[in-house]
């Protein structure tokens, strides 16, 4: 399962998994396990597969103008976009680097394609999701990559994670953004100009740690525990999906929202899932077993807080995945 301020986050990563409203700038979010209480997390776990990550696409900064091409095609892939997680794998955070800056290490398709604005609708008050509609048939995209979003006129390059599955893509030709309102002007930019029809440009990256490329996870997945953590119900992205799919799938899919400053009333349906406060060691570690992999989505210090976690409560680093956003 997988869901900017200038930067990374919801509306892009200027930080899958579900909230993952997710970017690299991302909004902030609340962390789980010992992040800042600016930080929204999500943990999703699996009887042979445990997730850990953000719901909310981070949004990335960058600054480049850009020349749309009237024709697109995928380049190859130049080399595996996936690697497995070490214990050196330290994350650091580099909000004030440029986007293409920052991510100009990491992998990312050659070829630029085009896209037109086909939906926009309030996933929050402050989240905006964004539907694009792809003509090229031969755009493709993994799991927990993010897109450059390149937009006409203006300068900056925004860096945004994909909140919708490659299945929608490969059914409907449809890709999904989700945004977080920032003044950075590619997230501006869809909070207050992009009407239907707007057309913009895409491209594809990201180093996704844990997996390799053809081999796939090495689990075949049983059941999904899914931990989202954010301040308050109305920031818990995409819930009326998760509660959907857990009940299409009945002890297959099980989902645990906390939110950390709460003040009014949650309302009956959420409330036999929700627990106040933020994520914890007490709630993962009943979890441990040889047959479960974790996967971490969220901005780097929550990234960082729960990895810790992890390895204080006996779960081996090859059994920890988590997006490389920054």
């Amino acid at each position: 399962m997988a869901p900017g301020s200038g930067g990374s986050g919801t509306g892009g990563r200027e930080e899958a998994a579900p909230d993952g409203a997710s970017g690299r700038d991302s909004p902030s979010r609340d962390a789980a396990a010992g992040t800042s209480d600016s930080e929204d997390c999500l943990v999703i776990m699996a009887r042979a597969t445990i997730y850990v990550g953000c719901t909310v696409p981070q949004l990335l900064r960058g600054a480049q103008s850009r020349i749309f091409p009237s024709d697109s095609a995928l380049g190859v892939l130049r080399r595996s976009a996936f690697c497995y997680c070490t214990g050196s794998s330290t994350i650091k955070s580099k909000r004030k680097m440029d986007h293409l800056e920052r991510t100009a290490n990491n992998f990312r398709q050659e070829v630029i394609t085009q896209a037109k604005v086909c939906g926009i609708t309030n996933e929050s008050e402050t989240v905006k999701r964004l539907r694009l509609a792809i003509a090229n048939k031969d755009f493709t995209f993994k799991a927990g990559q993010w897109v450059d979003f390149f937009i006409p006129g203006v300068s900056v390059v925004g860096g945004f994670s994909i909140c919708s599955s490659p299945s929608l893509l490969k059914r409907e030709g449809i890709l999904e953004l989700a945004v977080k309102y920032t003044v950075h002007p590619p997230a501006h930019w869809i909070h207050t100009e992009c009407t239907l029809d707007s057309e913009v440009a895409l491209r594809v990256g990201a180093d996704l740690h844990g997996y390799q490329e053809g081999k796939g996870n090495r689990h075949k997945l049983g059941t999904v525990k899914l931990y989202y953590s954010a301040k308050t119900t109305s920031e818990l992205l995409f819930k009326k999906n998760i509660l959907g799919l857990m009940k299409a799938f009945p002890g297959k899919i099980t989902c645990c929202f906390h939110v950390t400053q709460q003040r009014s009333q949650i309302c009956e349906e959420l409330q036999p899932h929700v627990t106040e406060g933020r994520i914890s060691e007490k709630d993962l570690e009943k979890h441990v077993s040889n047959d479960t992999s974790w996967y971490i989505c969220g901005p780097p210090p929550m990234i960082e807080s729960i990895s810790k976690l992890l390895a204080n409560i006996g779960v081996p680093r090859n059994c920890v995945f988590f997006e490389k956003w920054w």
